[in-house]
């Protein structure tokens, strides 16, 4: 049990409340487990996350925020080629999301549960992974390597059209013989349809 004499921040609680739930999954972990991995009492988590909910919410975007921060680095990567940026951020989600599965069945199971009934958070964490692909293509378009007229468009399809390698509800797929070559058809295709014609 951490030290009370610690800081009781966010961040802290946020890591507590992901312990918890590893242990107790969605349904039995509760506020009072949380603060009792803190050592504190309830109403010290309380003072930080107002709610179960809010509480919830929280651990949940920091869970998904993991995935995008990883990404965001790829999209920026101004040194690379759209194309290679394009490709190279489709195989770290699809890695990233098999490795939360793979990694963690318990916790990413508890997430699963979590995602279902927040869907606020998950709506914003695939703005931001659409937001980031749009980037990629918008610089494809600006350079002449990808023929797109509209790159947010374009991103949200090519999103969808991944979906399989990267939404929760195929997880049981993602270790199955061959899924990495069907990955790699996949965007294969997509990166040939992107391609200016010249």
């Amino acid at each position: 049990m951490p030290s009370t004499s610690e800081t009781l921040t966010a961040e802290r609680i946020l890591e507590a409340t992901e312990e918890v739930l590893r242990r107790h999954g969605p349904a039995k972990a509760t506020v009072v487990d949380v603060a009792r991995a803190l050592g504190v009492s309830h109403g010290s988590v309380y003072r930080h996350f107002r709610t179960k909910a809010a509480l919830r919410e929280a651990v949940t975007k920091r869970w998904l925020d993991r995935t995008s921060e990883r990404l965001a680095g790829i999209a920026a990567a101004g040194d690379r080629a759209p194309e290679q940026r394009l490709r190279d951020w489709l195989a770290a989600l699809f890695e990233a999301k098999r490795h939360k599965a793979g990694d963690d069945p318990e916790l990413f199971a508890t997430y699963t549960v979590l995602v279902d009934e927040l869907g606020g958070v998950v709506h914003d964490h695939i703005a931001d992974l659409t937001g980031q692909l749009t980037r990629i293509i918008a610089a494809g378009a600006e350079s002449g390597d990808f023929a797109v007229t509209d790159p947010a468009t374009t991103a949200r399809a090519v999103f969808q059209a991944t979906g399989r390698f990267h939404d929760p509800c195929y997880a049981r797929e993602w270790t199955a013989p061959g899924i990495g070559e069907e990955f790699e058809a996949l965007v294969g295709l997509l990166v040939r349809g992107l391609r200016a014609v010249g």
